[in-house]
């Protein structure tokens, strides 16, 4: 007699089998297990290299002017003129070097670069976590061709659960209603399968990293 029994009865034949016979965990201390093998290398170094990796671009910065000093120098090689910044610290601190910037969003369609700072740094995939807790929102992050974040050395952690610790830690149960992970430009290779980066963002992604 043939057999006319689907593949999807089959299928379901064999999960309510499985459901059934009882097993022992193989792995019960799975998820207590790190997911990586532990590294040596340098929380910065490590975070600096997978940035880089995703064609994101690393500064590191010894203090404040050296900051000041690299962003100067960075600002007039590409010749910006429009540079957002709505997060009350980073405004403070450009103002004590009287670094020039647009501190509302007058004449935001023209805007060069748009200058925030974020929640924390993910080492192990060079990954920027971002949320919209701040004055920067959700556009500057995204509108302007070039995103440049200002990070410290405090904010570097090894994975995406350390990152969201810290966000728990700051914000309680007031968690930010968006909350984002940027690692590189964004990009595609959806026409003809050639990469194209800034496809739905900015084309360059700055980090300048200070030690603190």
């Amino acid at each position: 007699m043939r057999d006319i029994t689907t593949s999807k009865e089959k299928l379901l034949k064999k999960v309510r089998k499985a459901l059934l016979e009882k097993r022992d965990n193989p792995y019960p201390n799975l998820e207590d297990m790190p997911m990586y093998p532990p590294s040596d290398e340098l929380p910065e170094v490590m975070f600096a290299e997978n940035f880089g990796n995703a064609s994101g671009q690393f500064v590191f910065c010894e203090d404040e002017v050296q900051f000041i000093e690299n962003l100067l120098e960075l600002a007039e090689e590409r010749k910006w003129h429009k540079i957002y910044c709505w997060e009350q610290p980073l405004q403070d601190l450009l103002k004590l070097y009287e670094y020039p910037f647009f501190e509302t969003d007058k004449d935001f369609e023209q805007a060069e670069v748009g200058f925030t700072l974020c929640e924390a740094l993910i080492a192990r995939s060079g990954t920027i976590l971002l949320s919209n807790a701040n004055a920067a929102g959700r556009r500057l992050s995204i509108y302007p061709p070039v995103h440049i974040v200002l990070a410290y050395t405090s904010q570097i952690v090894p994975d995406f659960k350390d990152g969201f610790r810290l966000l728990k830690e700051k914000y309680g149960k007031n968690i930010p209603s968006m909350i984002t992970h940027v690692t590189g430009p964004s990009r595609t290779a959806d026409i003809e399968k050639t990469l194209v980066l800034g496809a739905h963002g900015p084309k360059e992604l700055f980090v300048f990293l200070l030690d603190g």
